[in-house]
């Protein structure tokens, strides 16, 4: 038999031609950097599980955000760590919330930054859950009223986007509907629309201090196993007037990434989550991974599935990178 006429190792003799002929490309406009706002003044707190990334206060915050700008990072989602908690979340929704004036701020000094907030409840309720508890479990339709409340109070201060992470049925209807009716028709959702209880949480429940108290979150996250609810749960966050949906976390779960791309003819996000970070930093500083290429294969895999926007702690360097 004669040696083949394709070789495909044709196009891959130098790096000109391998970029060249390159599927998928990465932009910093596609990154989300995930930010956590606390009390203080100056406050600048390293989050011991997740190196490099830190609690800060606003002032701090609207810093970091210069520089996202300054990188073309396409924006930012903001959590919120307030100074006090309660059972009703009161935090998340109060006008003067920590979410709320970081979002003042950042609009202040950098007013063309996109924003997106985080639209929960677990890091306000002392209890950690993510809704009115009720019987030892969370209630769903009360749970709602908080949602939204709290997603009004974000527009209002400025939030280009709100995206719900609470798993509550419903919730996109209800928010949507309250935006509305306040005025505020151009604000965005983007849906945790398949968010799974994951063991990859566990970094990010220290850097927001949203622990569970008692129990966990499987009766409102979905169950990992689940691939064709996940499809449902999309279609029916769609329905309920989702902009933009996010499957959460990411590499673990890069068919459903795929699957929805092929589905559904909206803009897919991914969250890169706090413990796919912390796992490669850990091996990058044990020296089993080499940094900037443990970094950049993880975000070209969540892209060539078929996520057009990331959430990912990677923002800063990656940008840093590709800039």
């Amino acid at each position: 038999m004669p040696f083949p006429t394709h070789r495909p190792r044709r196009l891959r003799t130098s790096e000109a031609m391998r970029r060249l002929v390159r599927e998928t490309r990465l932009d910093p406009a596609q990154f989300i950097l995930p930010l956590f706002v606390c009390p203080g003044e100056g406050v600048r707190r390293e989050i011991g599980s997740m190196p490099d990334n830190y609690q800060m206060s606003v002032d701090q915050v609207v810093k970091e955000c210069a520089e996202v700008q300054s990188l073309g990072i396409g924006g930012v989602i903001l959590f919120g760590l307030p100074e006090t908690k309660d059972e009703l979340a009161s935090g998340a929704y109060a006008p003067d919330g920590i979410v709320q004036c970081a979002i003042r701020a950042v609009r202040r000094e950098t007013p063309k930054l996109l924003i997106m907030t985080d639209v929960c409840n677990c890091e306000y309720t002392s209890h950690g859950h993510c809704g009115f508890v009720k019987d030892g479990d969370v209630d769903n339709d009360t749970t709602l009223d908080w949602l939204a409340k709290t997603a009004v109070s974000h527009a209002c201060a400025g939030a280009d986007i709100v995206a719900p992470s609470d798993m509550m049925d419903g919730r996109v209807g209800a928010i949507r509907e309250a935006l509305d009716a306040s005025g505020f028709q151009k604000t965005a959702i983007m849906a945790y629309a398949a968010k799974f209880a994951s063991v990859f949480y566990g970094p990010f429940r220290e850097a927001a201090e949203s622990t569970p108290q008692f129990g966990d979150r499987r009766s409102y996250q979905m169950d990992p196993a689940n691939g064709r609810e996940a499809i449902k749960e999309i279609e029916l966050d769609l329905e309920e007037g989702a902009d933009m949906i996010m499957v959460k976390p990411a590499l673990a779960y890069l068919d459903l990434i795929y699957q929805a791309r092929e589905l559904f003819h909206v803009p897919i996000g991914a969250y890169q989550v706090s413990g796919e970070y912390s796992m490669i930093m850990a091996a990058v500083r044990n020296g089993w991974l080499e940094y900037e290429r443990a970094m950049m294969e993880t975000l070209t895999a969540i892209t060539r599935a078929g996520a057009g926007i990331i959430l990912t702690y990677f923002s800063k360097p990656a940008a840093r990178l590709l800039g």
